[in-house]
């Protein structure tokens, strides 16, 4: 059930009573809801204790006409109705002579019909192509049921009470309560307070019987699990797309395919150790049964996650020749890339300071110059936006489509010499983290500068971080340290919470 579906008690909204206009509204859009869902009597029993209707004076006089087909009547209510634009009017206009034609056609006065459209309808400014397939229903009529019927037959008034629908969803307020307009308050109410929650994480409803806030324990801040398989430096690891898995790479010249388990914590389910170099990159699949490897001056290597890694290797070019490498001689210098969730947009990070968004479809490309050095690139899940870190110990936000002339800036963490990896997380890829130079894993909440949280455990630089794109409340870091460490809720919090219902 949505909130709009929530017959919600008046108090709780606190109606601006002392001011009789609002409050008039208020009590309108109540019964207005009411009366689409079906309460007419509770609808009623509103109107008549409060004195006020959601159907406007002016409408009930114009709804009046339509049903007694008083079409003279209809036309002069409209003109009588101030705020309505030009092209309201024009359209409602046209609503009522279109019902007024069809029922001219209907009791077969055909040179009625004709003299309305050339006089009347097609003067209205509502587009050639409404006023063309009105013309044509002159020799249609007889498929739609219409001809030779008579005035006062079911299908005219199945027609006039659609006709009074379209009207009251178009004319403008306070003539008409604006369709879901209710809904539309509690939403914006809800989704202003989930805004404003810094540390909202989560896909459950929220209840609009009191005002919404959040605790830390909704966000990872606590280590769960340290993973000390890697014999080196840990520089990379990226969650699966369906979150069952972690694929990390390390200067041990290995990449490792953890198993989540239905416990949250990870088990070793793949060594992959072909690479003869440190292995610096690691990507999966769209469908994760493909995990691609990236061996620092070496090949690209291509895994199968079910199979014996030793039997599900894959090499090709850069021109996407199946071959047994990809060396990438022919390439620029390329930072960093990725490719939009939803398949349209491919960005890469060239020249140190160059951000490039290429449209695939269109092939149309901007490019973003930054000031200082880009070390890494992160796109959010819903392939709106983008970050990259940046050498000045800043974190840049900019939208993929171009609409933005500044960027959002993160900062807090520390980054001079080392590549930091960043991305998004959370629900609807709320949060931004980030690993540091100073052994911290660094939180923001996308709308503001600074970090909400910091997270302690590491004993060397975080290289990098990825956050669990199924499992909200799940994040893994990678350092120098050699460990992995798996982030989650502080279990004290929530078991003190739950003390507390």
């Amino acid at each position: 059930m949505g909130l709009g579906d929530m017959l919600v008690p008046l108090h709780l909204y606190q109606l601006p009573i002392d001011h009789e206009c609002h409050d008039d509204s208020w009590v309108a859009a109540y019964s207005g809801k009411w009366q689409v869902k079906g309460y007419e009597k509770s609808a009623a029993c509103l109107e008549s204790e409060s004195g006020i209707s959601y159907k406007s004076v002016e409408f009930k006089l114009l709804e009046s006409s339509i049903i007694g087909a008083d079409w003279e009547g209809c036309i002069d209510s409209l003109y009588g109705i101030k705020n309505m634009t030009d092209e309201q009017r024009d359209t409602a206009l046209f609503l009522v002579s279109q019902q007024c034609l069809l029922e001219c056609l209907g009791r077969g006065d055909d040179s009625l019909a004709l003299s309305l459209l050339r006089k009347q309808i097609s003067k209205l400014q509502v587009g050639r192509e409404k006023v063309h397939k009105l013309a044509f229903s002159l020799f249609s009529l007889g498929e739609l049921g219409l001809d030779k019927v008579h005035d006062d037959c079911d299908v005219f008034q199945e027609l006039r009470r659609n006709l009074v629908n379209e009207l009251e969803k178009l004319l403008p307020p306070p003539i008409t309560v604006p369709d879901r307009r209710l809904e539309h308050l509690v939403e914006r109410v809800v989704g202003s307070q989930i805004d404003s929650c810094i540390y909202h994480n989560s896909l459950d409803p929220v209840s609009i019987y009191k005002d919404h806030s959040c605790g830390r324990d909704q966000i990872p801040t606590e280590t769960i699990q340290i993973l000390s398989d890697h014999k080196n430096e840990v520089w990379f690891v990226q969650f699966s797309n369906n979150g069952d898995y972690l694929a990390s790479s390390s200067s041990d010249c290995t990449a490792i395919i953890w198993k989540i388990q239905e416990d949250g914590k990870l088990v070793l389910k793949h060594r992959l150790s072909s690479h003869q170099n440190p292995v610096s990159f690691v990507i999966w699949s769209p469908d994760d049964t493909m995990v691609l490897t990236c061996g620092n001056l070496e090949v690209l290597r291509l895994w199968d996650v079910e199979t014996d890694p030793k039997k599900g290797i894959c090499m090709w070019d850069c021109e996407g020749k199946e071959i047994k490498a990809w060396r990438g001689t022919r390439m620029p210098k390329v930072l960093d890339i990725a490719v939009t969730p939803n398949g349209e947009y491919l960005i890469t990070i060239f020249s140190d300071k160059d951000i490039r968004i290429l449209n695939v479809a269109t092939n149309a490309e901007r490019v973003i110059s930054e000031e200082h050095p880009i070390t890494s690139l992160s796109v959010s899940g819903d392939s709106k936006y983008l970050i990259v870190n940046l050498n000045s110990q800043e974190i840049h936000m900019w939208d993929v489509e171009g609409l933005w002339e500044k960027p959002l800036r993160y900062k807090g963490h520390r980054q001079h010499k080392y590549v930091i990896r960043s991305c998004f997380g959370g629900v609807n890829s709320t949060f931004i983290a980030s690993g540091s130079e100073n052994s911290q894993v660094y939180i923001w909440n996308r709308s503001g500068c600074d970090p909400i949280e910091v997270l302690s455990g590491h004993s060397m630089t975080v290289n990098c971080v990825s956050w669990n794109p199924r499992r909200h409340q799940m994040l893994a870091s990678a350092s120098d340290d050699q460990t992995i460490r798996i982030w989650g809720p502080n279990p004290s919090q929530k078991m003190h919470l739950k003390g507390l219902i």
